[in-house]
């Protein structure tokens, strides 16, 4: 059997998807038999294919993914730009928590990016560095620019996307689609015809595409704004705090859910000031949820 090309799906649009593959992009289209085998190649996906030109190709095969989101719908991520705001809307922790929580357990790496910073008054500001530190300690990287800049400085942002694929999240309202076209100002009219489509109320089709940008690749659409836990289970959910993991060596019990179990060291910890009490109520509040969701019937494995 001759060599085949591997590539990577770049953007996949009307059921065509473009595959690059040493500076060149082929159209191709899927095997009949991936729909038999619930296959779905997703932007992202590492390819086999075969093509006798750039726009007759076929995928032959999916090679193994380690992630997939589904808003945007990206696979093989490596970093999630979690966008949130300081004010307009409020700062909300419960919400920050929610979305490491997501990217932990798609073994995303987090990076947390704050804001309307312009906004605040020194006090606020003050509060806005406390959370900087506090999330830093816990090991993830935090960029909060400086109060009096009326615009989103970058530089500190875009060394982090090289080799990798990058997606935004965040907040409604804390400027996803501000900041990626700040980094990348190609992006500009797309956002801006994307969100007057939905505004009116008329159905537009989104695609998902993947752009080279300081040597890595961004996907153009903001991803999620609010999170429901639908695939994390309550066993794993302590696993995805790493600030819980780091201690819980020293609880008493194996499998320590960190709930009602005496000697918990992570209750200790909350007690003692060393890991956030607002961590520690939302993991309860993740905890009950997961617990109390309801099953999803008819749901293909």
């Amino acid at each position: 059997m001759d060599f085949l090309p591997r590539g990577q799906i770049r953007k996949a649009l009307s059921g065509f998807y473009y595959v690059y593959c040493e500076g060149e992009t082929y159209q191709t289209r899927g095997r009949g038999n991936f729909r038999k085998r619930n296959l779905t190649p997703l932007v992202g996906d590492e390819v086999i294919f075969e093509s006798g030109n750039q726009d007759e190709g076929i995928l032959k095969e999916l090679l193994p993914r380690k992630n997939e989101l589904v808003r945007p719908t990206v696979a093989n991520v490596d970093l999630g730009v979690i966008v949130m705001s300081a004010v307009e809307p409020n700062f909300s922790s419960n919400l920050l928590d929610r979305f490491l929580v997501t990217l932990e357990s798609k073994k995303i790496k987090a990076l947390i990016y704050l804001t309307k910073i312009d906004l605040l008054d020194q006090e606020q500001y003050q509060e806005m560095e406390q959370i900087k530190v506090a999330y830093e300690k816990i090991g993830y990287p935090v960029i909060l620019p400086k109060r009096e800049m009326d615009h989103e400085p970058i530089e500190e942002l875009t060394p982090y996307f090289k080799e990798k694929i990058t997606v935004f999240m965040g907040q409604s309202g804390a400027g996803k689609s501000t900041l990626l076209n700040q980094i990348a100002p190609d992006l500009a009219l797309k956002t801006g015809v994307i969100s007057n489509a939905l505004g009116r109320g008329k159905h537009t089709t989104r695609h998902v595409e993947l752009l080279p940008l300081y040597g890595g690749l961004v996907a153009d659409t903001p991803g999620f704004s609010s999170i429901e836990f639908l695939e994390v289970e309550a066993d794993e959910l302590p696993e995805l705090f790493p600030d819980f993991v780091e201690v819980q060596h020293d609880c008493r019990f194996r499998g320590c859910k960190h709930r009602e179990e005496p000697g918990c060291q992570v209750k200790k910890d909350v007690e003692e000031g060393t890991i956030l009490a607002s961590r520690y109520k939302h993991y309860l509040q993740f905890l009950e949820e997961v617990e109390n969701r309801k099953p999803k019937y008819g749901k293909k494995n």
